[in-house]
This record gives structure tokens, C-alpha cells and sequence, in this order.
């Protein structure tokens, strides 16, 4: 199969998620799916109102089933189509997974025009701690760095 095509099928697969989602009304219109060489690992449509989670988008919950799936929380040489350009937090996660490559179809603009935003994340990451409307306050942090210290010598160490 040509990449473009294989592109294409795994972009399809991301937004019948979100259709799914919509039509079963477990959720919102976002969908997403993980290969690793071509081949199929998992997908997810958004969870958020299904499962009272407000981590549970569609990218974030692909990364679980394939993380599960591959018994790794490693996903380098993975690939992630979703329906809708990552918000601030499934971004992070993708960073977080390794995963190499992301596929989108709407823009984080196409989701604020049906009341999806993340404006206000990414504002608010512009901004110094000091500046950004929830309070952020440092506690303890020389306690906290004793087991940061432990991990450095830890046989569990993970790079």
C-alpha cells in the first residue's frame, strides 16, 4: 500500500472515532490511532465525559491502550493520527511517549469555532509563574530533593 494512502486509512480510522463518539454520545468529536510499521496498535475516541476524566482525550487515551498493548511506555517509532490538532496536554504526552510523527485533520482553530479552546492554556504557558491566573506556589522543594537525589543512584533509574 502507498504511504499516502496508508495515511489516508489510518486518518479515516481517526475521525470514524470521533464520528462513533458522537453518534454512541459518550463524548466529544475527537478520535485517534497509533501504528508502529504500518501496522494498526490502538485507537481511542475522547473519554473525558464517559469516564469523568478530564485526561482522557482521544490521544491521551490512545497512548494508554498502546502503551498497554506494547508493554512499553516507549512508543518510539509510532505514529499518531488524530482527528483534531493536539491540545496542550496531549501534546505533551506525544513528547512524553516518544511517538515520531503526528497526523492531524482539524486545527486547534476548527475546534474554538465549536467550543473547544485551548487559547487560554497556551497563553497562560507564555507567562511567568507569577503572572498566570491559577496560583502556582513552590512548597518544600528541599525535602522533594532527597528523593530526586535517591532516584540518581536508584538500580531502578530509567533513562
Amino acid at each position: 500500500m502507498e504511504n499516502k494512502e496508508q495515511h489516508q486509512q489510518f486518518m479515516e480510522m481517526a475521525i470514524a472515532l470521533s464520528f462513533e463518539n458522537l453518534q454512541t454520545g459518550n463524548g466529544g468529536p475527537f478520535g485517534a490511532v497509533i501504528v508502529k510499521d504500518g501496522q494498526f496498535i490502538a485507537g481511542s475516541a475522547n473519554k473525558v465525559a464517559l469516564n469523568n476524566d478530564p485526561t482522557a482525550h482521544a490521544e491521551v487515551s490512545a497512548i494508554r491502550l498502546a502503551c498497554a498493548q506494547l508493554n512499553t511506555f516507549d512508543l518510539t517509532g509510532c505514529v499518531i493520527y488524530t482527528s483534531c490538532e493536539p491540545c496542550p496536554m496531549c501534546l505533551g504526552a506525544i513528547y512524553w511517549a516518544k511517538i515520531g510523527t503526528i497526523y492531524y485533520a482539524n486545527t486547534k482553530a476548527d475546534a474554538e469555532e465549536v467550543g473547544f479552546s485551548d487559547k487560554l492554556i497556551y497563553e497562560e504557558l507564555d507567562k511567568p509563574l507569577e503572572k498566570r491566573a491559577l496560583p502556582v506556589v513552590q512548597l518544600m522543594r528541599n525535602e522533594a530533593l532527597k528523593a530526586f537525589k535517591l532516584w540518581e543512584k536508584s538500580p531502578f533509574e530509567i533513562e
